[in-house]
């Protein structure tokens, strides 16, 4: 169950590494995380990853796949 989300957590993290906060503005990953509009989508994905994880429907059903 903990490396349900793990493929989601890696392309966020591989978006916001190779957003132009970090490249261009060298910015902490903290402050980059909140401002990188570019990863919105990997951002929620993985917030509704790690919500499923404690849905008690979801568990017995399955991830929505991603």
């Amino acid at each position: 169950m903990p490396s349900a989300c793990a493929g989601v957590m890696q392309d966020l993290a591989k978006c916001i590494a190779e957003s132009k906060c970090i490249k261009e503005e060298k910015r902490s990953i903290e402050e980059c995380v909140k401002r990188v509009d570019e990863c919105n989508a990997l951002r929620y994905t993985y917030a509704e990853c790690k919500r499923g994880q404690v849905n008690m429907r979801s568990r017995i059903q399955g991830s929505k796949g991603y």
